[in-house]
C-alpha cells in the first residue's frame, strides 16, 4: 500500500468520524453514568465489532449484508430496540446514582458497545462500500488489512475516548447540581443514540 493511498484512507476515516454517531452518544451516556474508566469497556465493544466488520468486508460478507435489505433491517432495529430498552430502564429508575446503587458490570458495558456498533448502518455502509476500495487485489491482503484496520481502530478509539473523557469531566464538575439527574441524562442519551441509529439508512 502506497503512502498516498493510506493518506486518502486516513482522511476518509477522519471525515467519517467527525459527525457524532450512535456509538459516540452511547460513550457519553456510559461515561456519565458509570465513569470514564468503566466506559472504556463500551469502547472495546465498539472496536471489537468494527474489527469483525473489517474482517467481513475483506472476505465480502459485508457487501452481501449491504445488499440484503431484510437482514440489514432486522440487525438495525434490534440494535435500536436494545438502546431504547436500556434508556427507558434508566429514565424510569427510582434509584439515585449517587446512592449505593450497584455499578454496571464491565460485561454489560462491553456488549452494549458491541451491539450498538454491530447494528450501526453507518458502520455497515463504510465497511461494505468504502473499506474494500482501499484494498488492492494485486498486493498481499494481510499487510493491507493490518494497516487499514489499525488506522481505523486507533482513530475510532481516540474519538470514543475523547467523548468519554469530556462527558466524565462535565459529570464530575457539575455533580453537585446534576447528580440526582444522572440516570435521566444517561437514559436520554441512550434513546438519542437509538434515534440516530434508527434514522440511518443503508442507501
Amino acid at each position: 500500500m502506497s503512502i498516498e493511498v493510506w493518506l486518502v484512507y486516513f482522511g476518509t476515516v477522519l471525515a467519517f468520524m467527525f459527525p457524532p454517531g450512535a456509538s459516540h452518544i452511547l460513550m457519553l451516556s456510559n461515561s456519565i453514568g458509570s465513569g470514564f474508566k468503566e466506559s472504556i469497556a463500551t469502547a472495546c465493544g465498539d472496536l471489537s465489532a468494527n474489527f469483525l466488520q473489517m474482517m467481513a468486508a475483506s472476505i465480502g460478507l459485508a457487501a452481501s449484508l449491504h445488499s440484503s435489505q431484510q437482514v440489514f433491517i432486522v440487525i438495525k432495529w434490534a440494535g435500536v430496540a436494545y438502546l431504547v430498552y436500556s434508556g427507558l430502564r434508566l429514565l424510569f429508575s427510582n434509584q439515585s446514582p449517587l446512592k449505593s446503587s450497584p455499578p454496571r458490570s464491565i460485561k454489560s458495558l462491553y456488549w452494549q458497545g458491541f451491539i450498538t456498533s454491530a447494528s450501526n448502518p453507518k458502520a455497515i455502509i463504510f465497511f461494505a462500500a468504502l473499506f474494500p476500495q482501499f484494498i488492492s487485489a494485486s498486493e498481499p491482503l494481510l499487510p493491507q488489512f493490518i494497516a487499514l484496520s489499525i488506522t481505523y481502530l486507533v482513530i475510532d478509539g481516540l474519538f470514543l475516548c475523547f467523548y468519554g473523557k469530556l462527558a466524565a469531566f462535565f459529570a464530575e464538575k457539575f455533580q453537585s447540581n446534576i447528580g440526582q439527574y444522572l440516570n435521566k441524562i444517561s437514559g436520554s442519551l441512550l434513546i438519542a443514540a437509538a434515534m440516530v441509529l434508527g434514522v440511518k439508512n443503508i442507501d
